[in-house]
């Protein structure tokens, strides 16, 4: 079993990913690196609310960001997330028989 600490980081990071605009960014940064308002476009949100929601996906370690001159890019931190988001999408497509 995982210890107190890990259980309860893996509970934020879960959390995080069961709200469907922050899922919605994530895919799209699975894709390509993005600035926020290239990532309010594609969510169809405005660019206060991506900041808003990126700042909690970089408190839970999903995402990361290069300054690029003026402008934040922002990219998923690792490729265990993009694994998390490949293997939710893929159970969640699955066609169940009960």
């Amino acid at each position: 079993m995982a210890d107190e600490a890990t259980t309860t980081k893996a509970t934020d990071i879960f959390s995080a990913l069961a709200d469907p605009t922050r899922l919605r960014m994530l895919m799209a940064l699975s894709r390509c690196e993005l600035c926020v308002c290239d990532l309010a476009s594609v969510c169809g949100i405005s660019q206060s609310g991506v900041s808003h929601q990126l700042r909690l996906l970089r408190d839970r370690g999903l995402v990361a960001f290069r300054r690029d001159g003026q402008r934040a890019v922002y990219r998923l931190a690792d490729d265990h997330v993009r694994t998390l988001i490949a293997e939710g999408l893929e159970h969640a497509s699955e066609e169940r028989v009960s």
